[in-house]
């Protein structure tokens, strides 16, 4: 059965809020057959991100950059997974355990969110991940329309698992 990880930080209620959608989502009830874990991440492992099919995180913006907790993930799982750099330190083009393996992403941010995204995909480019749906960037106070974003994301890679 494929299964999908979402690694999340969700030190605040808002956070919070959007993860709870994108979990729900990812249960959505006309998506069969698709495993669902969700690891805050500081406890997400190697492990967890090689069990996986695919994956969705969540963050939030944290002074122009991911949160600590998701770049200690990154920190933590990025040579077992396969990480590639090139000689200057860019990001490679992976080839390791995990490459094209989809992924989504949600970051909340009180006024930016640029330099969290762009985080973010460095490092998954250094992996090999590939994006399965736009960004999801959410700033300022979290909407209706917010939560329903984040749980058409969570069902988004669901689905993508599921076919």
């Amino acid at each position: 059965m494929p299964s999908l990880l979402i690694v999340h930080h969700s030190p605040t209620g808002s956070v919070q809020s959007l993860t709870d959608a994108v979990i729900a989502g990812a249960h959505d009830d006309a998506i069969e057959g698709v495993s669902i874990t969700a690891r805050p991440a500081l406890e997400a492992t190697a492990d967890d991100v090689l069990d996986a099919d695919g994956y969705l995180l969540t963050t939030p913006a944290n002074f122009g950059y991911m949160s600590g907790a998701l770049k200690h993930f990154f920190d933590t799982t990025f040579l077992q997974i396969g990480g590639a750099l090139s000689g200057d330190g860019s990001p490679g083009a992976s080839e390791g355990r995990t490459a094209r393996r989809p992924y989504g992403l949600l970051v909340h941010g009180r006024y930016d969110t640029t330099g969290a995204v762009r985080s973010v995909q460095s490092i998954v480019t250094a992996v090999g991940w590939r994006q399965a749906a736009p960004v999801q960037e959410i700033l300022g106070d979290v909407s209706q329309d917010h939560l329903d974003h984040a749980y058409d994301l969570g069902a988004t890679l669901a689905a993508i698992l599921s076919a």
